[in-house]
């Protein structure tokens, strides 16, 4: 089965790979050519627009970075819903907002396109050891097909319900994961402050009933000052957004992750975006540096 796939950054082109491992031939696109390189030259073959992957194929999947990067791969200029055959599937599995998937559901359909959102939990180790999760919206019939190639790139897979359903789970999880970081980070900063040294605090609070388990996978990064993106601030906040249209759009409040994504949109104003999430632990400490000192001083 000739498999198409469009997203060939941190999550994506790890996909890929293992979609590799299990013999699938995979066609693919990426908005630059270098990051595809790799996968080139272990057998992937290259299309040059999205249109071209979507001739080849009968399944196509999309990893980007936002609803915008979709809309023009997927409806722009040399798109590939303008280029699939009927009753073909496209699985999408960026984080978006719900009603965006539910948006592109009807685009597909109207196209005569099966769609699935397939956002999955985890992130650059988790994508490489295809130990993900997918969250799934769609028809049952669909997922079944998509099976064998969701048991390629992950570990687990969940059918939440219709379309859009799987971004839901995804935006509870990530909601979680990005107000989880903040608050741990603040509360490492509050204990060095008050005398505790990082060491002692990291061995408590890691693996304490209090704390979300991911957060002992950011131990070392924490310890080195060493944020090498697992998955980069910039979309942890982007991903807030996500959350925060979903919210409005059903007329939820969100306080507490409102002030967060707006705490991780001031980290990347400093210049921390490519770096890992976790990397607002940085600028929360600079942050209570700049204040203490100015405390001092007063």
């Amino acid at each position: 089965m000739k498999v198409g796939f469009i997203g060939m950054g941190i999550m994506g082109s790890r996909m890929v790979a293992n979609l590799q491992k299990h013999g699938y031939e995979i066609i693919i696109f990426n908005r630059t050519q270098d990051k595809a390189t790799a996968l080139i030259t272990n057998g992937a073959l290259w299309a040059d627009t999205p249109g071209v992957v979507a001739t080849q194929v009968e399944i196509i999947f999309t990893m980007l970075a936002n609803p915008e990067a979709i809309m023009n791969v997927a409806l722009g200029e040399n798109g590939f819903l303008n280029h699939l055959a009927s009753n073909a599937l496209w699985v999408d599995c960026s984080t978006v907002n719900p009603s965006f998937s539910r948006q592109m559901a009807k685009e597909a359909q109207n196209k005569h396109i099966r769609f699935l959102d397939a956002p999955v939990a985890g992130s650059k180790n988790q994508a490489e050891k295809a130990e993900l999760v997918f969250m799934v919206g769609g028809n049952a019939t669909d997922v079944e097909t998509c099976q064998p190639l969701f048991k390629a790139m992950g570990s687990r897979l969940v059918h939440v319900g219709e379309h859009g359903m799987g971004t839901s789970l995804k935006l509870a999880i990530n909601l979680l994961l990005g107000t989880s970081m903040a608050a741990f980070a603040e509360a490492l900063i509050l204990g060095e402050a008050l005398g505790i040294s990082q060491e002692r605090l990291l061995k408590v609070l890691l693996g304490a009933p209090v704390t979300a388990p991911f957060l002992a996978t950011k131990k070392e990064k924490l310890e080195l000052a060493d944020y090498q993106a697992e998955f980069p601030l910039q979309w942890m906040q982007k991903d807030l957004h996500m959350v925060a249209i979903a919210a409005h759009e059903v007329g939820v409040a969100i306080p507490v992750t409102s002030a967060v994504k707006e705490v991780y949109r001031l980290a990347i104003q400093q210049g921390l975006g490519e770096q890992d999430f976790s990397a607002i632990h940085s600028f929360l400490k600079q942050g209570s540096s700049n204040v203490s000192r100015i405390s001092h001083k007063a």
